[in-house]
């Protein structure tokens, strides 16, 4: 299972997950289902949005 900081990461820049989703162009939805390591189909573009946005690389906030 992968383990994912998301959640970690966003709340440490005092984002909300709307924010998030907003700056990476993405839907809050996806992710709340990411922090909730909810099963969800998403493309590595997605991941690489979502650490962009929180300024940190994909390995930073996805871990195995």
């Amino acid at each position: 299972m992968i383990r994912n900081r998301i959640k970690e990461a966003r709340e440490k820049l005092g984002m909300s997950q709307a924010a998030l989703a907003e700056k990476a162009g993405i839907s809050r939805t996806m992710i709340s289902k990411l922090e909730t390591n909810q099963k969800v189909d998403c493309k590595v573009s997605t991941l690489v949005s979502i650490s962009d946005a929180l300024g940190c690389t994909v390995s930073d906030i996805f871990l195995s």
